[in-house]
């Protein structure tokens, strides 16, 4: 509860500026540009200009590097560690459950992320939505509150799910205010990866999710549910461990977004004491690590639309730029190229290419400033000294 009241304290003072000017030294603008010696100027939110300047400055950057507010397109909130730091994912009492989820989201913001999709809980759109009236201090959320598999049911007893009722789960979940439906087309990494959704089930959720005006994301493992989802016209591909060439090849073709995820690898392995994995189990999630920096590598050069998720679970709520030097560190990625990954290229698959991901007039004013200068040394995405969301200061650690 005092992490909630010390955060809403925070979220209050920042809602008193309404405009705000920012001098910097060094931008990276989220495309691909560099911008030097030039004052940002902040109203309402936005991103008002970005010129030489010279007047008096609110905020002093120099000799920080300032980039869009990073973008997290694939992470899940509401898990978290408990007093024996034990991971829980689900469970418990609604309103513990509502500020553990809150506290994630506020450890997230600290490091630099200013929006994120989870996917997902249904904890994730009370916590989103107290976010977006500025009760509660975190990045903009998205969620897809529930996740959609190929069969449900309980007690033992697994109902394959028909395609209608698929496409009712779709509308439903609309309806309940979900962002973006998520579904699985295939296994975990440690149960093979294999197909779990019939092409007709994976082409009625994607297709049913278009129809409504949703985005729609696939875990999927191995290259057949990765190919099946491509085909169903589906948004983007998590993981995709063990994609082929060609299903990459066609995901260039149609405009698929790829979100292979590193982190949640490290993360699991890290802090296996946290977790209930068995000895093979931990054997398969590090086993995972090189397929997973090869499919990055081999989605790079041919093109591949590579955007920026995590799988950020319990641990790593707040760390989640550590996917940025595992990229380049084990996976090779250019520095800008992970950056723009990001930002810009991340806004874009959420269909906000036209609000966020990028410093220039116009665009919210979402911005994180780091130590260092990531393009030398990519480690300085970990020294985040200066968060805004939409105009508002929720760090300033100069």
């Amino acid at each position: 509860m005092r992490l909630i009241s010390i955060a809403a304290i925070v979220s209050a003072a920042a809602l008193a500026q309404d405009r705000a000017v920012i001098q910097t030294s060094a931008i990276l603008d989220g495309k691909g540009g560099t911008l030097k010696n030039q004052q940002i100027v902040v109203e309402g939110g936005r991103i008002r200009s970005i010129g030489p300047g010279g007047g008096k400055a609110d905020y002093d950057l120099r000799g920080l590097t300032v980039m869009p507010g990073w973008i997290d397109t694939h992470i899940h909130l509401n898990w978290h560690m408990d007093a024996n730091h034990k991971s829980i994912a689900g469970g418990g009492k609604p309103e513990d459950a509502a500020l553990y989820t809150e506290a994630d989201a506020w450890m997230t913001l600290q490091g630099g992320f200013t929006t994120v999709q989870s996917v997902g809980a249904a904890i994730d759109g009370p916590v989103r939505d107290r976010i977006n009236e500025g009760v509660l201090p975190g990045p903009r959320v998205l969620t897809s509150l529930i996740q959609i598999q190929g069969a449900g049911g309980g007690r033992g007893q697994q109902h394959q799910w028909t395609v209608d009722e698929l496409r009712e789960m779709v509308r439903k979940n609309k309806a309940d205010g979900a962002d973006v439906i998520k579904l699985f087309a295939t296994s975990g990494l440690g149960a093979g990866g294999n197909q779990s959704m019939t092409d007709d089930q994976i082409q009625a959720v994607c297709g049913e999710a278009k129809a409504v005006g949703l985005r729609s994301v696939v875990h999927a493992i191995g290259d057949a549910g990765a190919r099946a989802a491509v085909l169903a016209g589906c948004t983007s591909i998590e993981h995709g461990t063990f994609l082929k060439d060609e299903t990459l090849d066609m995901m260039v073709q149609r405009g698929t977004y790829f979100d292979p995820n590193l982190l949640v690898l490290h993360n699991y392995l890290d802090n296996r004491a946290s977790f209930t994995f068995t000895e093979q189990a931990l054997k398969t999630l590090e086993d995972g690590l090189a397929p997973t920096a090869d499919v990055l590598r081999r989605a790079r050069a041919r093109q591949v639309k590579l955007i920026f998720g995590t799988d950020a679970v319990a641990g790593s709520h707040g760390r989640n730029a550590e996917e940025f030097v595992y990229r380049v560190k084990d996976a090779g990625e250019k520095p800008m190229d992970a950056i723009i990954s990001a930002t810009s290229l991340s806004a874009e698959s959420l269909g906000l290419g036209k609000e966020i991901g990028t410093v220039a007039a116009g665009f919210q004013a979402d911005l994180v400033a780091v130590e260092g200068d990531p393009l030398a040394d990519i480690t300085a995405v970990r020294r985040v000294r200066f968060v805004m969301k939409a105009g508002k200061v929720f760090r300033n650690a100069r």
